[in-house]
């Protein structure tokens, strides 16, 4: 025979109450990057890892300071940020037309989605070079650059939209007598918008990356031109403060994409 001891209700409530206590995400992670920047202080000033392989995090705020002071920043952060949109945008233009015609017509997909593929596993920086001699010196590069590596994503999660409709679906309104249009207006399109932001989502990011990779093989101004400029110069804290602005860009994209994609599919939004 076992005895059971029951435990008094005050006692069994306040036990309920702090099983129930978390701690909120934006706490844990704060926790870990002030973790992480102390972590770095500490290393390099003991020694251990040397300022010239990375700079005091206090340090970097002083030279993104002194680059926000002189006016460089803005400047050369308007003249990249004006090349990834318009690489976004050729390539959201080019992908979602491209998607559709090879989605919808099997002759498109023939002819052109292996040329396609075979551009896509080509290294986008042996194609820098390239493009900045058909396209020249100045902004037309590094846009052709970004649009060619923001390009694949979009198309790709097109097609695969496209292509993943419930067929059950387009036949009902097939026997209703509906278009080959009516069937992509109503049902096709809609069911691609999922596949189609997620595609939009890394392209935005990979624009970014196309128009820095564009400025490093030749530019006169943008960020990677700036990056290049401060690490000649063995300036690590303002490349690191570069950088910082250039991620800061990367999560504004990242964010107005998430904003549209949840304005557009409000049906699909967690509440």
């Amino acid at each position: 025979m076992t005895l059971q001891i029951e435990l008094p209700i005050v006692e069994r409530e306040r036990g309920s109450l702090m099983s129930r206590v978390t701690v909120p995400d934006w706490m844990l992670t704060t926790l870990l990057i002030a973790s992480v920047i102390g972590l770095c202080q500490g290393l390099i000033v003991t020694g251990v890892v040397s300022k010239y392989v990375m700079p005091l995090p206090s340090s970097i705020p002083i030279s993104l300071w002194e680059l926000v002071k002189s006016g460089v920043l803005f400047d050369n952060a308007l003249t990249t940020l004006m090349e990834a949109v318009s690489g976004f945008a050729i390539a959201a233009v080019l992908g979602l037309t491209l998607g559709a015609l090879i989605a919808e017509f099997r002759m498109f997909e023939r002819v052109f989605y292996p040329y396609i593929v075979a551009l896509q596993t080509m290294p986008k920086i042996a194609l820098a070079p390239v493009l900045l001699v058909w396209f020249g010196f100045g902004p037309g590069s590094k846009i052709a650059v970004a649009a060619v590596i923001s390009l694949f994503p979009i198309l790709v999660n097109t097609i695969a939209g496209l292509k993943s409709c419930d067929s059950g679906r387009l036949d009902v309104l097939r026997a209703l007598g509906a278009s080959r249009w009516d069937c992509f207006r109503m049902v096709r399109l809609p069911n691609s918008l999922p596949f189609v932001f997620s595609g939009l989502s890394t392209a935005s990011m990979f624009a970014l990356i196309g128009a820095i990779v564009g400025e490093f093989v030749g530019a006169n101004k943008g960020l990677g031109y700036l990056i290049v400029q401060a690490n000649s110069q063995m300036n690590i804290p303002q490349v690191f403060a570069i950088v910082l602005v250039l991620a800061l860009l990367g999560i504004a994209a990242f964010g107005i994409i998430e904003f549209c994609r949840r304005r557009f599919l409000y049906w699909m939004s967690e509440e």
